[in-house]
């Protein structure tokens, strides 16, 4: 098998991944649906912005222990419960859209709900996959999960934004898309039961004690690796990946175009996304020059974007957009699954996590308020500038920290030790 695709040679993997397809473009069809219908019912930024802050803000209160949670009872049992949350959640939300009685109040209150089930999903999904592949094919399972990811978020937005304007480009046309979203989770949780349990390898269960979530943050905080990792995915996520709502400003503010239109966009930025994902599974071990250079690039990309004069300029950039973004966040992944300990993986996963999307609810509603402010471009420019400068102090501190040279940035990564939790690991490299 290609060096692509090894980890499909898994059975639970491939089930797995076939699942996530589905669920995913459901996903991805639903976020531009939502964004929509907030659209369509305020016609407001920064409603659009609270929305989305909302969704992501459970990240930042429930993961650490959604993390725990994932280290002590079964990952696959934990994810199926997950999934079906998120389908009630999105049942809920396009049956209120379809019957005309939907209001900004119950996106607001369901984003938040949907958002509690995501936070409790995300850390067991992430840790979950080294289960079925193992150690040494899980640098290509990641880049194979983008793929998936990105897969369906080639095809939903612009099958979302497709269905929406065949439906009249109205409140309830939303709705019909967002429970074709909730019909999708059958598909992962048909793939988590048809699973042999016997070919997966589970992490031995962590007892209950005190101070486990204390725990996770010290091992973080010894590890100036990690803590770059933390500090550039942070800026990324709060400030530089909030496409789903500045692509909107940009299609609707900027452009002035319509739900066909905007769908498109998502659809094309996922082609360079998918690009990117195929290539992190076939490159393994990310260095720390791929992880800083794949910052960079996705920080000037964004800048780029938001310079775009047209309409059709600022689609065909953002496949370049979609490819640096995805090399970023797979090498900051992979770093952090492949260099944590198995025991802690799904509390590191969840600080992770939380980092990554905690920031959302502090970044989407000042994106928001950008856009309505100095226009839909700062939203992308502004952006761009602040994961650029929190890459380039990260770099600096970290070369420090570990007294290393430019040159040494080229190093792969160390796997996990299993050193005691207590003892800095120094020369740790990203």
């Amino acid at each position: 098998m290609s060096p692509t695709f090894q980890a499909l040679s898994v059975r639970n993997f491939r089930l797995y991944s076939l699942g996530g397809v589905v669920s995913n473009t459901g996903t991805w069809m639903q976020r531009v649906a939502q964004d929509w219908l907030v659209l369509e019912l305020t016609s407001s930024g920064s409603a659009l912005g609270i929305t989305t802050g909302l969704q992501f803000l459970p990240f930042l209160l429930v993961t650490p222990f959604a993390g725990l949670i994932a280290d002590r009872y079964s990952k696959r049992l934990m994810l199926a419960v997950t999934q079906a949350s998120l389908a009630l959640s999105a049942g809920l939300l396009g049956l209120l859209a379809v019957t005309g009685l939907v209001e900004v109040w119950h996106v607001y209150v369901l984003a938040l709900l949907f958002g509690i089930g995501t936070a409790f999903d995300a850390p067991a999904r992430q840790s979950f996959v080294v289960e079925m592949v193992g150690h040494d094919n899980l640098p290509n399972a990641v880049g194979l999960n983008s793929a998936s990811f990105n897969l369906g978020r080639v095809i939903g937005p612009g099958v979302a934004g497709l269905l929406i304007a065949a439906l009249g480009s109205g409140v309830g046309a939303t709705g019909w898309v967002i429970l074709l979203n909730a019909v999708s989770y059958v598909a992962v949780i048909g793939s988590l039961r048809a699973m042999r349990t016997s070919e997966l390898s589970p992490s031995p269960p962590v007892p209950r004690a005190k101070g486990a979530l204390r725990e996770g943050v010290r091992y973080v905080t010894s590890r100036p690796d990690l803590i770059f990792v933390f500090v550039v995915a942070f800026a990324a996520g709060t400030f530089g990946l909030n496409f789903q709502m500045t692509t909107a400003l940009m299609a609707t503010s900027e452009f002035h175009k319509g739900a066909g239109e905007f769908g498109l966009l998502g659809s094309v930025m996922a082609v360079g996304s998918l690009a990117g994902a195929l290539l992190a599974a076939r490159r393994g071990h990310p260095r720390k020059l791929v992880l800083v250079l794949a910052a960079v690039a996705f920080a000037l990309a964004e800048i780029v974007a938001g310079l775009m004069p047209t309409y059709w300029l600022f689609a065909a950039w953002l496949p370049i957009v979609g490819i640096s973004a995805l090399t970023l966040l797979n090498s900051l992944q992979t770093v952090v699954q492949l260099t944590v300990d198995a025991e802690i993986r799904g509390r590191i996963m969840a600080l992770y996590m939380m980092v990554f999307m905690g920031g959302t609810p502090v970044g989407a509603p000042v994106i928001g308020w950008v856009g309505e402010t100095f226009g839909a471009r700062w939203t992308l420019i502004g952006g761009g500038l602040a994961t650029l400068l929190a890459v380039v102090l990260a770099t600096a501190w970290l070369m420090r920290a570990q007294q290393i040279r430019w040159r040494d940035i080229s190093l792969h990564p160390s796997p996990a030790t299993s050193p005691e939790l207590s003892e800095p690991r120094g020369r740790v490299s990203v």
